[in-house]
């Protein structure tokens, strides 16, 4: 499945907040969601490489699936 980053999501990688947590992390979660998103919804406890926890915000579109924001924890 292709994974679309929003750049909203890209500038929010450089917040302090989710420091550390690496364009690769969303990636994999985003491939982890199992099933069909319909609607924008947020899946939480995700863990980075570098052990940092973060939340994504993503759907499903016609190209794949778009992860629309990050949060770090």
């Amino acid at each position: 499945m292709r994974i679309i980053i929003t750049e909203h999501a890209r500038k929010r990688l450089k917040d302090l907040r989710q420091d550390k947590i690496s364009t690769n992390d969303i990636i994999t979660a985003a491939r982890g969601i199992p099933g069909r998103i319909p609607t924008a919804t947020r899946f939480r406890g995700f863990f980075a490489k570098s052990g940092r926890m973060f939340d994504i915000v993503a759907k499903d579109i016609e190209n794949g699936r778009l992860v629309i924001t990050i949060i770090g924890k």
